[in-house]
């Protein structure tokens, strides 16, 4: 499976993964896997942290939590950036992102 790939890890009570964006897109989505990345489209531009503050809210309503249990900790300028999302077990955050994998990652 194509999912298998996306790394997932455990980190300060929650779990971080690579997330690849482009912003500016058409609408806000997880719109699949690119590498070992989660690979999202976000409409915000990549400035003053627009872009960062848009793919915390996303990734945090794919994975049941609020925007503020998501934060980019690293990559902030570049569009490979490493999130962490806190208040989630590893098992299911894998299952959450491997379902909206499975799903072409629409909701």
């Amino acid at each position: 499976m194509v999912e298998e790939a996306l790394r997932v890890t455990e980190s300060n009570g929650g779990v971080r993964f690579a997330v690849h964006v482009k912003p500016r897109a058409s609408r806000n989505a997880i719109v699949g896997q690119r590498g070992d990345a989660l690979a999202v489209a976000v409409t915000a531009p990549p400035v003053d942290g627009e872009a960062n503050a848009a793919i915390c809210a996303l990734v945090a309503d794919a994975l049941g939590l609020k925007a503020r249990d998501v934060v980019v900790v690293s990559g902030e300028t570049h569009r490979g950036k490493v999130v962490e999302a806190r208040g989630i077990c590893l098992d299911e955050a894998r299952r959450k992102l491997r379902a909206l994998l499975a799903d072409d990652g629409t909701k």
